[in-house]
């Protein structure tokens, strides 16, 4: 007996239905980009790992998917490297390419390999799989899609304005509530500079990211493993767990960071971006200063954000931020960024959860032509072709088989109306429209039918 054939844990097939709600939300990203005046680009599948590694710290490093290279690929190891079996240093020789993480490295990549073509600032949209070698569980896959919008070539703080706006309007347009989380890495430097621990900057941020999902004493004892004394993390703990209002928690946050000059410049920053949205009055849902939101990626430097599912929990469904420095990885240095990040396979999840997909989003095709034999078939066709001519999805049942087994074919692809030409019809020079939800019936010329169905 054939073993049953499966798929990667963490992956996922997708049907027509599935399609269907993926486009949907595809589609509506893409509309409120264009808004913008984003373009959209595609980068490969596979990167060199020179390109990947060491741009999304420790962690990530060890989430990259290696690809092994072409061909004899142990060629170049001898027999004691393998006896060693350190698999750092073997897959440095055995694999030159890797599945890209996200989208923001293979665009830097990008950037700088065409920046003599582009117009800056550039302001681009890209949407396709990434992959992670992560432990799947709800809501978390090794292979998702990624929607990202960036921008390169402007310092400016009106493009994080923009990139806020522009996710209020895609989870408004879902019908989503969410909660827009705002934070700067700027702040973070600066909290870790007045509490003595400038060098370990990196494993705070990485540590409280975490709070959500470890709770402060796990955060804490991390911390301490990292390195910090209980005196460093005694002053950490008002900071990061600080309530009030936005302008609250930026005027306290001020006055912790006086003797920091960078903290206060994410200060400065942080106040621009929330007045400018708040002066504008146009978000429809909350945006809210979190000091604990820190995004563990190393590459970000300035302003941050999250997006969070208020109705159905899912973690973040939405993140990005600005990372001034990431083309000087690749010999571009100087060239500002900021970008943002739409989990589409959490938002799938998240709109199914809530059954928030509008009808006609997972609607194909529009009218099911029964088929009655060849005189009816040859009657139907050049109708058909009028209806789809208008636009409106169309198809005839290809067999003429019994009326039963195409009905229930009409139903089971959720199919709203049928159209029947028998003897009488074709004769009239009309044609049956049946709403397959009411079950009303109406008999209509080819230019009558087109108009209802419009």
């Amino acid at each position: 007996m054939a073993q049953k054939p499966s798929i990667p844990k963490g992956t996922r097939d997708f049907g027509p239905i599935e399609m269907a709600k993926r486009n949907y939300i595809f589609n509506t990203i893409r509309s409120v980009y264009e808004l913008y005046g984003f373009q959209q680009i595609e980068t490969p599948a596979q990167e060199t790992l020179a390109t990947l590694m060491g741009k999304y710290g420790e962690e990530g490093d060890k989430l990259l998917f290696k690809i092994l290279n072409s061909g004899d690929y142990l060629s170049k190891i001898d027999d004691e490297e393998l006896k060693e079996r350190n698999t750092l240093h073997l897959a440095s020789k055995i694999c030159e390419k890797g599945l890209r993480y996200d989208l923001t490295v293979p665009f830097a990549r990008y950037v700088v390999m065409h920046r003599e073509e582009l117009q800056l600032p550039f302001k681009r949209y890209q949407v396709q799989p990434v992959w992670r070698a992560d432990r799947p569980q709800k809501g978390r896959y090794r292979e998702f899609y990624q929607f990202d919008g960036d921008v390169v070539g402007s310092d400016s703080l009106l493009n994080e304005v923009e990139l806020m706006q522009i996710v209020d309007t895609v989870f408004t347009r879902f019908g989503v509530r969410v909660q827009i989380k705002i934070n700067n890495r700027k702040i973070l430097t600066g909290i870790a500079e007045v509490i003595g621990a400038a060098d370990k900057i990196v494993d705070i941020t990485v540590a409280i990211d975490k709070l959500d999902k470890i709770g402060i004493d796990n955060v804490n004892a991390e911390l301490r493993e990292d390195g910090l004394t209980d005196e460093q993390i005694q002053k950490l703990q008002p900071i990061i767990m600080l309530e009030g209002t936005n302008e609250q928690k930026l005027n306290t946050i001020a006055e912790v960071l006086a003797s920091s000059e960078t903290g206060l410049k994410g200060v400065e920053e942080t106040k621009f971006i929330l007045n400018t949205l708040t002066h504008l009055g146009t978000l429809k849902n909350e945006i809210q200063l979190d000091l604990t939101l820190a995004r563990g990626l190393s590459y970000y430097t300035g302003a941050i954000f999250e997006v969070k599912a208020l109705d159905t929990p899912m973690g973040s469904i939405s993140g990005g931020g600005r990372y001034d420095n990431l083309t000087g990885i690749f010999g571009m240095p100087g060239l500002s960024g900021v970008g943002i990040s739409f989990g589409v396979d959490r938002i799938y999840d998240v709109l199914n959860a809530l059954d928030l997909y509008p009808k006609d989003s997972v609607m194909t095709t529009q009218i099911l032509f029964i088929n009655f034999g060849e005189q009816e078939t040859a009657y139907c066709l050049p109708i058909i072709n009028k209806v789809r001519a208008r636009g409106i999805r169309a198809e005839i049942y290809p067999d003429a088989s019994k009326m039963k087994k195409q009905m229930s074919y009409a139903n089971a692809k959720q199919i709203p109306f049928v159209a029947l030409a028998g003897e009488n019809e074709i004769q009239a020079g009309q044609i049956t429209l049946k709403n397959m939800e009411t079950g009303e019936q109406q008999m209509l010329t080819p230019d009558e039918l087109v108009d209802k169905l419009l």
